[in-house]
């Protein structure tokens, strides 16, 4: 799925309304429609107090609308107009005059402080304050209201987009933003829903499908997209009846050290269990009994040392190499990568320590093979492309980094994003029962299996990172977030391939 921006919205409303030979008022009144069901459907006429704040602009018209429909259909409303400015749309004012002519009670105006009503936990908040059109931090009496509306701790339901946040840049610190516990979004999802520092605004997320016309959205070149379902498969390629082990890629897994063989040991379970043909594993001495024991369908290439990589086995022939897991960032160990960097003229997997390396010697970034794909987590990533200001930030340096060594790298989180050059991929599943240590050696497993399969490393990365979440999804089903190892997301890859060939009736309404 394209994520748009605020202006490609824009536009897609313009072409639709002149396609479809209907008005803006008309759109509106679909998009809206299609927010009330959503809450019709959930409180199925329950008696709670609904408060509306509605802004004076198209999100304070989609506002006007909702409760309209509420109010039609017996619910207890009442409607508060944040008179901002003098300054109204042509689509608010319509609205506003239909619901005074269903209603006696007709909306509130909040032009200060002391117009604030009482909000309280069990009342139901809808937040049709601002939209995507909103391009300044929300200040003054208004920013008190937002701060107001947090601090009531009632239920919040966002119309398109929560209120103080910007769709196409970062928030400024301390900026008064709705923090809504569900968000009912149009036609696309915002890139902002997903970046650290402004996904919990966005609480859980609906994206409505408003009717946009799907030929121009079509034509629209975007560079951003969220996986999910639908995509995942897209990328999966099928396996021939008539084939066996050497069809399916030969991996090597090089890493470990004393006290850290369970890295590698993660990585390589996860790669066999994502289908790898092969999987051989170049570690320490001191790992050899622990593989051996406790991955019998692995082979095990041992270096020199008992405790440490020392050197690279030249003679080893492997479609993809993944290093870094548990390796340490020793004088030796530095001089193995370097060693794998200059043999090798297939894109690595580089992970771990093998990415603090990079970090510290940044000569050996020259040295990695075209589309080899880089998996930090966020310290990781800071010591190779610098500090950011913001999420925005990052990305750009991240896309720089990515353009500059041709490389393929992963923002490691909760939802991760797999950056190649100018492109961002969204990913869509996973959890916080994720967040646990060894997941990520389990993620590289995952990606480097893909690729040894014959899959490009841009496609291995992004479908290496779908399965891994929904591997934890299925994790947590069994076990509850905190219940879940990295060991288990590992075992259950398999479960996952199975899952996205489900049709799924109750699939995430994002996807």
């Amino acid at each position: 799925m394209k994520i748009l921006s605020a202006e490609q919205l824009s536009e897609a409303d313009k072409e639709t309304i002149k396609k479809q030979n209907i008005s803006s008022e008309e759109l509106m009144e679909r998009a809206a429609t299609l927010v009330f069901n959503e809450i019709n459907n959930r409180l199925r006429g329950a008696p709670i107090p609904i408060k509306i704040f509605c802004g004076i602009g198209n999100n304070g018209g989609d506002g006007l609308v909702v409760a309209r429909h509420l109010i039609q259909h017996g619910y207890n409303v009442t409607v508060y107009v944040v008179n901002y400015s003098d300054k109204r749309s042509e689509d608010f004012l319509a609205n506003y005059e239909k619901l005074k002519e269903i209603t006696n009670n007709w909306p509130q105006v909040i032009k200060k402080e002391d117009d604030f009503p009482e909000i309280n936990i069990g009342d139901f908040v809808i937040d049709a304050i601002f939209g995507i059109g909103l391009n300044r931090p929300i200040e003054g009496w208004v920013a008190k209201l937002v701060e107001e509306i947090n601090h009531s701790k009632a239920f919040t339901l966002a119309v398109d987009m929560p209120s103080g946040l910007f769709a196409d840049k970062a928030s400024e610190k301390n900026s008064a933003i709705i923090e809504a516990n569900y968000t009912l979004s149009f036609q696309s999802p915002k890139l902002v829903f997903f970046l650290p520092e402004t996904m919990d605004y966005v609480g859980d997320l609906q994206v409505l499908d408003i009717g946009l016309d799907r030929e121009f959205i079509g034509r629209i070149k975007s560079k951003t997209f969220l996986i999910g379902k639908q995509q995942a498969l897209s990328l999966y390629l099928p396996r021939k009846k008539n084939s066996h082990k050497g069809d399916y890629g030969s991996v090597l897994i090089a890493g470990g050290s004393y006290g850290k063989i369970g890295s590698v040991l993660l990585t390589a379970t996860a790669a066999l269990r994502s289908g790898t043909g092969l999987c051989s594993l170049y570690i320490p001495k001191c790992g050899y009994n622990i593989i051996q024991t406790g991955l019998p369908e692995a082979m095990v290439v041992t270096d020199p040392d008992h405790e440490i990589l020392t050197t690279y086995p030249k003679d080893f022939k492997a479609d993809v190499v993944c290093f870094g897991m548990g390796a340490g960032t020793s004088f030796n160990t530095v001089k193995a990568l370097k060693e794998l960097l200059e043999l090798m003229d297939k894109p690595v997997v580089i992970d771990a320590d093998g990415l603090n390396i990079l970090s510290e010697n940044n000569d050996l970034l020259k040295l990695l093979p075209e589309n080899s794909v880089l998996t930090p987590h966020p310290g990781e990533l800071k010591r190779l492309v610098g500090a950011w200001k913001d999420d925005f930030h990052k990305l750009d340096l991240v896309k720089e980094f990515s353009s500059k060594y041709k490389v393929i790298v992963v923002i490691k989180g909760a939802h991760s994003l797999t950056i190649d050059r100018d492109n961002v991929y969204v990913n869509n599943t996973g959890n916080p029962g994720m967040a646990t240590a060894g997941s990520g050696d389990v993620l590289s497993g995952v990606i480097t299996s893909l690729i040894g399969q014959g899959y490009e490393p841009v496609n291995a990365t992004v479908l290496g990172i779908y399965l891994h979440g929904l591997s934890g999804d299925i994790s947590a089903e069994e076990l509850g977030y905190e219940g879940v190892l990295a060991g288990d997301i590992a075992k259950n890859i398999g479960k996952a391939l199975s899952k996205i060939f489900e049709k799924d009736a109750t699939e995430s309404d994002i996807n």
